[in-house]
């Protein structure tokens, strides 16, 4: 039997209110939804899934490299026709061994990775990490886009644990059309005829409760939502009550999380400290997901769910890129895709090089010694990812390099800082340049304590580019 020794949650910062949406439309299509999460325009599913894996292995006190399966999941993933795991798996440092699966389609896709997760273990692995993130995108008259949230979920799994899932069933039913997104299409959306919508929610959503063996009795149920009502007309079918929904529900606060959103509930409820939770997830087509998870102590859980930056209709269209300015003329710093993949390990992990003469950092290890100028193989080198401004300005609109345009008109002016980053072992620390993120620019202020996070930098020839960015510690 498979258990989660290690949970991690994440959700964007910024958040828009029912009533926002209320005054640019005149009506709310989200029903039971008060406030969603929006991601912001350097972030994705990608970025956000970083994020709650990171807060997963350090609550699990697990290194990377012992994972030895890796599935991601997300309805909307950032590229269509590339795998995430690559990315993922190098940005927290797995071993280039580990088996990668990827799973998307659906809003069933993060139960699925999970089962999958389960399955690994159950053949011949040790220890797997299981990441659901989403952010859905409809039409913007739609409901699906009025309670469209985005966040991210993390499992480190192993075959034993203080959260044992003890049981598991699935179910499907043929009800094309309650929510899709066809080849080439940018926005999801459905029929709209309501009973049907209803009859194939509660359907399967029963049918994989009934597949248990043993009939659950949870102290919380997390079931998907695509709004804020529709679970809790499935209360029936599932066997529970509203108050067991109710207690793991994060629907009502960061809205619709598509192929995360049971797994940002499961999440929840853990880091609660519920003993017996019962997850069902529910992917259009339809077909759903039932596992039951049993805690006998407390689970290590990191997550940060919390936003603090209100927005406006107005804004929340520019972080999503529907309204903004056309990018400027001229030149940039360009970077060619083969130039910034031999970086990576820079971007992704922050690793420096330590002089072999003399034992100073250096950042990129390229080149001669900043400090002796020798001309010597550096040593490789891990900076901490916590560090202090040593100076920071401000880029404002028509400042930035062309490249940057697009991003800086979604997300406005942004901070370039040098920060001072110390190195793992924690007595000396190199000077770099670095973009700030998640706050305003004047948020930034020399003697400041900062630690990194990975972010969308730019999107060049099609191809997005990440690395690490600034954020207060």
């Amino acid at each position: 039997m498979s258990a989660i020794t290690g949970v991690g949650a994440y959700a964007p910062r910024f958040r828009i209110s029912s009533e926002a949406f209320e005054e640019a439309w005149g009506q709310f299509h989200a029903a039971g939804i008060t406030q969603k999460a929006v991601p912001s325009a350097d972030e994705d599913a990608l970025t956000m899934g970083y994020e709650a894996a990171t807060r997963a292995l350090e609550a699990a006190e697990t290194d990377p490299t012992e994972i030895d399966w890796l599935g991601f999941a997300s309805s909307r993933p950032p590229e269509a026709e590339e795998d995430p795991t690559a990315r993922l798996g190098a940005m927290l440092a797995l071993s280039e061994s580990a088996t990668r699966q990827v799973f998307t389609g659906s809003t069933r896709a993060g139960t699925r990775a999970l089962w999958a997760g389960l399955d690994a273990l159950e053949a011949e692995l040790t220890t797997a990490l299981v990441v659901a993130a989403d952010a859905p995108k409809g039409d913007p008259d739609d409901g699906i886009d009025h309670a469209a949230g985005a966040g991210s979920a993390a499992f480190v799994v192993e075959r034993d644990g203080p959260a044992e899932i003890t049981d598991r069933a699935e179910y499907s039913a043929p009800y094309p059309g309650t929510r899709f997104r066809n080849t080439g299409e940018d926005e999801t959306r459905g029929l709209g005829v309501t009973q049907y919508d209803r009859q194939a929610f509660s359907e399967t959503i029963g049918g994989a409760v009934s597949g248990l063996e043993v009939e659950p009795n949870p102290e919380a149920a997390a079931i998907q939502a695509p709004d804020g009502k529709l679970p809790y007309r499935a209360a029936g079918a599932a066997g529970v009550d509203s108050d067991d929904i109710q207690a793991a529900a994060m629907v009502h606060d960061l809205g619709d999380l598509g192929a995360a959103s049971v797994s940002v509930s499961l999440a929840s409820a853990l880091a609660d400290g519920y003993e017996s939770i019962l997850a069902v997830s529910h992917g259009s087509g339809a077909g759903a997901d039932a596992l039951v998870v049993e805690a006998d102590s407390e689970v290590p859980a990191e997550t940060a769910l919390e936003g603090d930056e209100t927005l406006s209709y107005a804004e929340y269209l520019r972080q999503r890129g529907i309204v903004t300015t056309g990018p400027p003329s001229g030149g940039g710093a360009y970077v060619s895709v083969p130039s910034w993949k031999r970086s990576l390990p820079q971007r992704y992990r922050l690793e420096a090089g330590r002089c072999s003469e003399c034992g100073a950092l250096s950042f990129p290890s390229e080149g001669a010694c900043g400090d002796c100028g020798s001309l010597v193989e550096y040593e490789p080198a891990a900076l901490s990812g916590e560090g202090t401004v040593e100076a920071v300005t401000t880029i404002s609109q028509g400042g930035a390099p062309p490249e940057f345009a697009d991003q800086q008109a979604r997300s406005g002016d942004y901070a370039a800082a040098i920060v001072a980053l110390e190195s793992a072992r924690g007595d000396d620390a190199v000077s770099i340049a670095a973009i700030g993120t998640d706050v305003a620019p004047e948020e930034f202020a020399v003697g400041d304590r900062v630690e990194t996070t990975i972010r969308r930098i730019y999107t060049q020839e099609g191809v997005t580019r990440y690395g690490f960015k600034i954020r207060p510690r």
